[in-house]
């Protein structure tokens, strides 16, 4: 009997197309196809909308940010001889409806957001009814459906920002490049030129941001362009960026996002692999005496490989293409679960090459995995097999090098040049092989401690013990198993209690009632008798606000130039564009001095400057050096003389920068000030007091409630560890998987064992106790290395990946541990009660 056609027509007769026996092998491709197919089509339809909508996302194709002034002459002429320019100013700013004398009745932040005439240079403005729009005139404003809503606006309706009285000309309904403007503290507000100069709200000192678009004719290169700017204004601290990174704080999180739905799709495939091993294992245990009755027939080993790995061939297949299904239809799922987080295009996408390749890793996983037990029921004889039962097979490694060592391969061959980030998924592959061969030198050290363990006098212990290491044991498949399958579920609810552990404390519940920014600073006195008179006894801060950017730091002969640096690291996230500068006599509350020493009350030498601690240990900074800035044009250096702790945990005024009074308190600026009410007076008639107070004696300061930002935040963070936890599922799924098949090989091969000990006389309770005493032992040993490794593994995700706080909640974590272990031990019984029920005569007569 040989050739292909013979071949297939016999696996065609033994293929069951309920898939019995291999149902496994299809739950395990389905989910990691699916799970690759879903990453795949949504990262690649994230990362396709960033890259072509990158001019519309940014408005142009250079944009240069200055803050706190406008273009210098020179500077707006070397922009426009790029091509055209579109300019504008972006603010915080109140908003107010006004009753007929002029009185404030309803006030909230706003995103104040000037254009030109230009504007936009690329993308449109749509209003809601159709209508597409670009710079309003005069005093018409186009205003984000949420400033309608909470001050009952509507179209044709007035309202005031500064001493601008404004008309509504229409509702936006969808702004192409909002998205790169970045997190803003209330809804925007667009106006023209004109309105902005009657609102009296851009003075010096004003927390106001420049920012000019710059469209490039066909063919130019904009990091070309990029670059002559910063060339021509190296000491300008002007902000750039091209249509490459329309987004760079969002770039940054799709690339984290996009490192750790690759980690969650490589996990769910070394996690199949290992469920498509145990499966074809089970089903191919489950045909012995077929394959045997074969070869005593005259079927070669050849024939014999042919069939059975053309019936797994056919339900890989079939599993493969009913995973992509289930991708395509999980990934507008996955879309809605991010909507608001990443520029994610609404219902079904189709991907052809990320589909392409998760069909390529199913079908290589599924072929790799099940080409040991193939090689083993085609090596072995007739006879051999016959005598299974009672004398288990003695696999030999060498036949699997050629098949195995080429289906590994071509997974990490794959794996790496699909990745968009080689190194770690080259790093995780090496990790995840470390740990498959570390868990099978477990279950031999696991079988060597049994067999050499001194004998317990309760029977059913001595038999629990020895099953560990009598001849067909299944202690090492086991606890590679069982070691993946735990190791997944802790690593997942360390990851989560993690999440929501940042969410809590970096989103604080202690914080000031308002933020107010651009109070006069020659008028803090009048601010805070405004204050008082709604809220008597509320605790008022007021501290010097200015911007600026730092161009070099170290030691005064030899300074690194920040704009020479090339990659930033996230711990040095302040040498990214323009901060927040103050100064102070004192050290600011909540601040602790850890080296160096405060300046004097009365200190007038040097200027001087005390840095964030974790800054300055970024960097590299020590005492004594110094750091260069610059703030509206000017350009300054002041003497590192500290460096402080922040307590980042509160919403008060946190710099990373604090200079000596006389360092900046020459220069143009206004105070911010937080409000922080007392308990009996947190009440909505006193915070209406306040406002209504605040936004009618000074129309250009901006009051920010603290409350709903914090919302905000935590609704955005919450939106975040659901989708990482919907993502991470996968492998839990996976995990289930794996672990239910490899306690059904293992009762596979205790079937025989246990039918013979029922005809001994065991009892059925007996048997229970023993295989719940064989599976404690195992569970024991695998809970406590998956706990470690589970653990590292998250800690590495969370620490390095998403550059959060380790901060698992232990009890989750120990106890999603404690469930996945009852569950090993309740799948342990409850499959083999149908063992235990039925008669032993009719179970031998199966066997």
């Amino acid at each position: 009997m040989t050739g292909w056609r013979t071949a297939w027509t016999l696996a065609r007769r033994g293929l069951d197309w309920r898939f019995r026996g291999l149902r496994l092998l299809v739950v395990c491709i389905v989910l990691g196809t699916a799970a690759l197919a879903a990453i795949g089509t949504l990262t690649g339809a994230i990362e396709r909308e960033l890259a072509e909508r990158g001019q519309v996302l940014l408005g142009g194709d250079v944009e240069v940010q200055i803050p706190l002034r406008a273009a210098s002459p020179d500077e707006l002429a070397e922009f426009r001889s790029f091509g055209p320019v579109s300019s504008g100013m972006r603010m915080q700013a109140m908003a107010r409806r006004t009753g007929t004398a002029g009185e404030s009745v309803v006030a909230t932040p706003v995103a104040l957001k000037q254009v030109d005439g230009n504007w936009p240079l690329y993308g449109t403005l749509r209003l809601k009814g159709g209508r597409v729009a670009g710079a309003p005139a005069g005093m018409d404003a186009w205003i984000d459906p949420g400033v309608g809503e909470r001050l009952g606006l509507k179209t044709g309706d007035t309202f005031a920002i500064g001493k601008a009285r404004l008309t509504v000309g229409g509702v936006i309904a969808s702004e192409s490049d909002r998205l790169s403007e970045g997190f803003s503290l209330g809804p925007t507000v667009i106006i023209g030129k004109a309105a902005l100069d009657t609102s009296g709200l851009v003075q010096p000192g004003s927390m106001v941001r420049s920012k000019y678009r710059i469209k490039l004719p066909p063919g130019s290169d904009p990091k070309a362009v990029e670059a002559a700017i910063k060339t021509k204004f190296p000491d300008a601290a002007l902000g750039t960026r091209t249509r490459d990174a329309a987004s760079p704080g969002l770039d940054r999180f799709v690339g984290r996002m996009g490192q750790f739905l690759l980690l969650v799709a490589l996990a769910a495939l070394a996690i199949a692999g290992i469920g498509i091993g145990n499966g074809v294992s089970g089903y191919l245990e489950a045909r012995r005496g077929s394959i045997a009755t074969l070869k005593v027939l005259g079927a070669t080993s050849g024939d014999i490989a042919r069939i059975f790995l053309l019936q797994i061939a056919v339900t890989a297949l079939v599993s493969v293409i009913a995973g992509l299904a289930i991708g395509l239809a999980v990934t507008p799922l996955l879309g809605l679960a991010l909507k608001g987080l990443l520029p994610v295009a609404p219902g079904f996408v189709f991907d052809g090459v990320a589909l392409a390749t998760a069909a390529a890793f199913g079908l290589l996983i599924a072929l790799t995995f099940a080409a040991p037990p193939l090689v083993r029921a085609r090596e072995f004889p007739a006879m051999a097999l016959m005598r299974a039962r009672v004398s288990p097979l003695s696999a030999r490694w060498r036949p699997l090098l050629l098949p195995v060592g080429l289906g590994l391969a071509g997974i990490v061959a794959l794996a790496v040049l699909t990745a968009p980030q080689k190194l770690l998924a080259a790093g995780f592959l090496g990790g995840a092989a470390a740990l498959f061969f570390l868990l099978l030198a477990l279950g031999r050290a696991v079988t060597w401690a049994a067999a050499r363990a001194a004998r317990p006098k309760n029977t059913v212990l001595r038999l629990a013990l020895a099953n560990l290491h009598r001849p067909g044991a299944q202690t090492g498949p086991l606890v590679v198993a069982l070691g993946f399958g735990l190791a997944a579920f802790v690593l997942i609810a360390a990851i989560q209690t993690s999440l929501d552990g940042n969410i809590a404390r970096r989103v604080p519940t202690r914080a000031p009632d308002y933020f107010v920014l651009d109070v006069p600073k020659d008028k803090a006195a009048q601010f805070e008798q405004a204050v008082r008179g709604a809220a008597p006894r509320a605790a008022i801060r007021t501290v010097p606000a200015l911007r600026g950017s730092i161009l070099a730091f170290g030691p005064k002969d030899r300074m690194t130039v920040v704009a020479q640096m090339g990659k930033i690291s996230d711990g040095a996230w302040a040498l990214r564009g323009d901060r927040g500068l103050t100064y102070s006599a004192d050290v600011p509350e909540g601040n602790t001095v850890t080296q160096g020493k405060w300046w004097p009350k009365d200190y007038t030498g040097e200027p001087l400057v005390s840095v964030d601690e974790n800054l300055a240990k970024a960097i590299g900074l020590s005492i004594g050096d110094y750091i260069r800035f610059t703030f509206l044009g000017v350009e300054r250096t002041a003497r590192v003389a500290s460096f402080r702790r922040i307590d980042w945990d509160s919403l008060g005024f946190n710099y990373v920068l604090v200079f000596s009074p006389n360092t900046l308190e020459d220069a143009p600026h206004n105070l911010a000030a937080t409000i922080e009410l007392p308990a009996g007076e947190k009440g909505s008639g006193t915070k209406a007091a306040i406002l209504s107070a605040l936004v009618r004696q000074f129309p250009s300061s901006s009051v920010i409630e603290v409350g709903p930002v914090i919302g905000q935040a935590r609704t955005i963070l919450s939106q975040m560890g659901t989708a990482i936890l919907a993502a991470a599922s996968v492998a839990i799924l996976a995990g289930l998987a794996v672990l239910a098949g490899a306690i059904a090989a293992a009762r596979e091969a205790r079937t025989y064992d246990n039918v013979i000990l029922r005809v001994l006389g065991a009892s059925r309770r007996q048997l229970i106790t023993l295989l719940l005493s064989e599976y404690t032992l195992l569970v024991a040993v695998t809970s406590a290395i998956a706990l470690a490794l589970g653990t590292g593994a998250a800690w590495l995700v969370v620490t390095r990946l998403f550059d959060f706080e380790w901060m698992p909640g232990w009890p989750r974590v120990l106890g999603v541990l404690g469930a996945g272990a009852a569950l090993v031990l309740i799948l342990a019984v409850t499959g083999s009660l149908g063992v235990l029920r039925s008669r032993p005569a009719r179970v031998l007569r199966e066997l």
